[in-house]
């Protein structure tokens, strides 16, 4: 089958390659056929090291497809679903699962050295135990989030990371209040989700912040009140009641923004992190400043709730028509064409690109 491959961690471009197979199908497993996934810019931070994957390895991690055979011991899911892959499952054991906080569940972080594909003789494995970019994966069976039948695929992978990861900050992390004012730092998918989000709380002012025009004019189109450059941003927070704003979303993962969401956030105010940074990247606060200012941290981890729930809240928010799931995709492409999304996302051209895998 065709798959795209990063053979070193650190390459810019991925080999799309025809003789590659999945490997690993048997009890407890699924095997599913991809039929759209989607780049999140998470793909990119796996490619450059940032977030820890083996290589070689096959990106990917928003997908949509088909079960096509189930594994001995599998129940929930059967041949002819519709799925949404989960790239961090919980295991419904462990303490965090046990609290209600099965987002925040590690045990499918020890799949990472389990092979998912081969080729050429050489195993592969999959981004975070999935690896969309291919026409077809063998998973565990607590990976796939089944989806109604008649949602689309395309949209249907832009739940599997981003729109959950955003959306979920402002319902679930932050419980944005009605009529409050928000900032979001980072107009990229996740961030026109948190858009999205704060909107359907019932924000009254939302401020988006890009340094790229064309991102910032099109989150208008998404909900946004007000769209700034990262330069005016401190202007802007000053002129908010309280001299900042209620909740400050940072969709970038760098330290710089952290520090620039905290200083636009009102005493008493909320900062609420997104963006996956580096280990290394290290952002600074002072004592005094904390205690002070009584503005509280909210680390946001895939949507900050059970990822089946926050999944199906975004189902239904969309049926009703209170979120624009279709917007989000500003490019489509075949598998072939993983490179150029690639180069889009970087450039801050696309919000969201669909690779489709027909």
């Amino acid at each position: 089958m065709r798959a795209a491959i990063l053979h070193e961690t650190g390459q810019d471009k991925l080999e799309v390659r025809e003789d590659v197979e999945t490997v690993g199908f048997g009890p407890g497993r699924v095997r599913v056929r991809l039929r759209a996934t989607s780049l999140c810019h998470s793909d990119l931070s796996a490619m450059a090291g940032i977030m820890p994957q083996p290589a070689p390895f096959v990106p990917g991690h928003e997908g949509a497809g088909e079960v096509v055979e189930v594994g001995e011991g599998v129940t929930g899911v059967a041949a002819g679903d519709r799925v949404v892959l989960c790239w961090m499952p919980p295991c419904g054991r462990c303490a965090h699962c046990g609290r209600g906080q099965g987002h925040l569940c590690v045990a499918s972080l020890r799949r990472l050295s389990v092979p998912n594909f081969r080729f050429g003789g050489t195993d592969a494995y999959g981004f975070y135990s999935t690896g969309t970019f291919a026409e077809e994966v063998v998973v565990t069976a607590d990976s796939v989030l089944t989806v109604p039948a008649d949602l689309p695929y395309e949209l249907a992978a832009l739940i599997g990371c981003g729109v959950t990861t955003g959306l979920g900050a402002a319902v679930n992390t932050a419980r944005v209040e009605p009529g409050s004012s928000v900032a979001v730092i980072g107009a990229g998918g996740v961030g026109i989700a948190a858009v999205q989000g704060a909107r359907v709380c019932g924000a009254a002012r939302i401020t988006v912040v890009d340094p790229v025009e064309s991102r910032r004019e099109r989150a208008l189109a998404f909900g946004a009140t007000d769209a700034v450059a990262p330069e005016e941003l401190k202007a802007a927070a000053k002129g908010q009641e309280g001299g900042g704003y209620d909740y400050v979303f940072e969709a970038v993962g760098r330290s710089a923004t952290v520090r620039a969401a905290y200083d636009a956030a009102r005493r008493g105010g909320a900062v609420v992190v997104i963006g996956a940074g580096a280990k290394a990247d290290q952002v600074s606060f002072s004592m005094a400043e904390l205690f002070f200012n009584e503005k509280r941290l909210l680390p946001s981890m895939y949507g900050g709730g059970e990822v089946r729930r926050t999944a199906a809240r975004v189902i239904d928010l969309w049926r009703a028509g209170r979120l624009d799931l279709a917007g989000m995709i500003t490019h489509r492409l075949p598998l072939e064409g993983v490179n150029e999304a690639i180069a889009q996302m970087r450039s801050g051209e696309a919000l969201r690109t669909v690779l489709t895998l027909d």
